[in-house]
């Protein structure tokens, strides 16, 4: 009689095919690492959204939250860069209602 495996979950396998396929764009790369830098507060009402020239903008929930990541800009290109590992952020854009989440 065979036996089988135990069941593998799947997330491991979704997570290898999502890195293969996913863009090669500095871009990409600063939306993977947004949570972990940004925390989860701040990765619920601002999203990266676009980068052009290593500025990076982040769409906000709310011109308060712009205005606050505003402030908080050069810890948060710190910590991004330190996670890509290499100087590759420049500055962040904060902007108002152009896509953040609402949570």
């Amino acid at each position: 009689m065979k036996h089988r495996r135990a069941p593998v979950p799947l997330a491991g396998a979704v997570e290898a095919v999502s890195r293969r396929v996913a863009p090669a764009t500095l871009l990409a790369d600063v939306q993977r690492a947004w949570p972990q830098v940004a925390g989860q507060a701040i990765a619920g009402q601002a999203e990266p959204v676009a980068e052009r020239d290593g500025m990076v903008t982040v769409a906000c929930s709310s011109s308060v939250w712009a205005a606050e990541l505003d402030l908080l800009a050069p810890g948060l290109v710190d910590g991004l860069n330190g996670a890509l590992g290499a100087p590759r952020v420049r500055s962040l854009r904060c902007r108002a209602g152009a896509g953040g989440r609402r949570r």
